[in-house]
């Protein structure tokens, strides 16, 4: 069926950003041409220039004159792109995969905790510890205990006033969607930091905010390395 939404383009950028991320069309190779991939997402070959150059932005392809659109290498690609984290997890992103955007938050989010610590509002500190408190009462339902555990992530986040870190939303919540399944066992183990954490913001402690942010941090990330 022709695709007549007005969103058509970015409906052929997930479909063929979801094909590179899961190795269909892997780094290396051409993408199929303009003419076959008109005649696969039944749309006009507008639309297919307006997706590849969507996907060259995000890194993903490079479009070769006369050669036609070549898949980039892992290292290119914009992995701070919260389409492509998503992209990454709708394909079973790889051990490594879910490892190396462990790491990148162990980087990011003890520093932005320690930002949050002096920086947050009342309002805005109020909301972490809400956040810590569904956590602690939504554990029972996986769905729930991720959306808790995303807002207080995404509050801290907010709490910088830091436009670079709060630019990453979308990253950090595509990075929490993918990950949280892998370490949905081990949510309540971790439940104490994430309330350490919230009480250095509340008591505009920076430096505990971020020790205790690396605990929750390093609990994931070792709890993702002992994972099958």
């Amino acid at each position: 069926m022709r695709i007549r939404k007005p969103n058509r383009t970015r409906i052929v950028v997930a479909a063929l950003g979801g094909r590179i991320a899961s190795g269909e069309f892997s780094p290396g190779t051409f993408l199929p041409s303009e003419t076959v991939l008109e005649h696969e997402y039944e749309v006009s070959r507008t639309v297919i220039r307006e997706a590849t150059k969507i996907l060259s932005a995000k890194g993903l392809v490079t479009v070769r004159q006369r050669h036609g659109t070549h898949v980039n290498p892992r290292e290119q690609w914009m992995w701070m792109d919260g389409e492509l984290v998503s992209w990454l997890a709708n394909g079973r992103a790889a051990k490594s995969d879910l490892l190396a955007f462990a790491e990148a938050r162990q980087i990011i989010e003890p520093g932005a905790a320690a930002l949050a610590a002096l920086r947050a509002t009342s309002k805005q500190r109020g909301e972490i510890v809400a956040a810590y408190e569904r956590m602690k009462t939504g554990h029972a339902s996986p769905q729930e205990a991720i959306l808790a555990d995303k807002q207080f992530h995404l509050a801290i986040l907010d709490a910088t006033h830091n436009p670079v870190l709060q630019s990453l939303r979308q990253t950090i919540e595509s990075i929490l969607d993918a990950i949280f399944p892998h370490t949905v066992g081990t949510f309540t183990h971790n439940l104490d930091n994430h309330g350490e954490v919230a009480d250095a913001i509340v008591r505009g402690d920076p430096e505990a905010a971020r020790i205790h942010m690396e605990k929750v941090l390093q609990h994931t990330t070792q709890f993702l390395q002992s994972a099958g």
